[in-house]
């Protein structure tokens, strides 16, 4: 019996290892299958994204009895009226800002390596390269105040176009999702529907707190700076915004690019951009934040530290966003299931012990 069990288990193994050589010698067909499957579901799973972090916004609004449909209207039409203020309104602006940024670090550069005699030409002439390009490629989209559609490819139009239509369909249907994920998992496993509903909970939370940050952030910044009379009060304000997409070094990044381009113009200027960012970064992290968030989705910073530095070594950009979301889903699936696993290390343990 003993020696069938062995031979069952061998036949497995040599299986298992079978398919992982057959997948790894054809993967460069599995590899074009899912490089075509992800350009199809990519615009569809990014409107589902979209969708579920509007939701909160549409039911905050029923909660004051409007209507279904036009709060869905209500809250597509002030993103789709944001869009449009800041790419037929604002845009040029903002390329105007960033060059104006870009020359200003790049004096700073040089302002700091003549005065301290400090070797920055490589520096300066690697930002220098980087800055002309992306002038250029912004100037591409960019003409006489307004985006160049002409410029923009038929692909990036047509997939726009399906965010959006795909947007308005799932957000319409986010409710009887939901419900049919919850009834699903609560007739099929209770500690399952528990779980997700937990993980759903945190993540909208999270979602709603983080529009609300990025609007106040937005806003807040681009009238202070504007107040004290920076000339790139937009860029920064929509870059405070921005930046709470990377928790902590977002906003020290928008901090210090203030500081560096108020150097270059005065010393006045740049007195009253530190006092802004040290004060405001206190009023931030202290009161508006905690007001906004309130007691859930409290993180140590050290865990945002690491999660932000893991995200962005193993996916770039991308694993640098979903660091936060990531890790409170870990942090929620720990909580959950730490008496589980609690139970199983003891159980192992046990087994172990002589």
């Amino acid at each position: 019996m003993t020696k069938n069990r062995l031979d069952y288990k061998l036949v497995n193994v040599v299986l298992f290892v079978l398919i992982i050589y057959l997948i790894y010698q054809t993967r460069s067909f599995w590899l074009g299958v899912v490089s075509i499957l992800s350009e199809i579901l990519l615009p569809f799973f990014i409107a589902f994204i979209i969708a579920y972090a509007l939701t909160p916004l549409v039911d905050f609004l029923r909660r004051y009895k409007v209507p279904k449909a036009l709060a869905m209207l209500l809250v597509i039409g002030f993103f789709v009226l944001i869009f449009g203020l800041l790419t037929y309104l604002i845009a040029p602006v903002f390329a105007e800002q960033i060059g104006s940024i870009f020359n200003g670090i790049i004096s700073f550069l040089k302002e700091i390596s003549l005065k301290y005699n400090i070797e920055f030409s490589t520096v300066q002439e690697q930002l220098s390269t980087t800055f002309n390009d992306t002038l250029e490629k912004l100037g591409e989209y960019i003409s006489n105040g307004a985006i160049n559609i002409i410029g923009v490819s038929l692909s990036i139009i047509s997939k726009l176009l399906i965010v959006i239509a795909a947007t308005i369909y799932f957000l319409a249907d986010m409710e009887k999702i939901k419900a049919g994920v919850k009834r699903y998992l609560y007739f099929h496993n209770k500690k399952l529907y528990r779980y997700v509903s937990l993980v759903n909970h945190e993540l909208e939370n999270y979602l709603s707190g983080f529009l609300k940050i990025v609007f106040i952030s937005f806003f807040e910044y681009a009238f202070l700076y504007s107040v004290i009379g920076h000339p790139n009060a937009l860029m920064l304000g929509t870059l405070a915004g921005l930046g709470n997409l990377v928790p902590y070094f977002g906003g020290i990044i928008t901090n210090v690019i203030a500081a560096i381009t108020a150097f270059v113009i005065s010393p006045d200027l740049f007195l009253k951009t530190c006092i802004i960012f040290v004060i405001f970064s206190a009023v931030d992290g202290y009161v508006i934040n905690p007001w906004v968030y309130g007691k859930t989705n409290k993180i140590h910073p050290l865990v945002v530290i690491v999660s932000v530095f893991a995200g962005g070594i193993l996916f770039g950009i991308t694993g640098i966003i979903l660091s936060l979301p990531v890790a409170i889903v870990i942090i929620a699936t720990y909580k959950f299931f730490k008496d589980d696993i609690y139970k199983f290390s003891k159980k192992k343990l046990r087994i172990k012990l002589p």
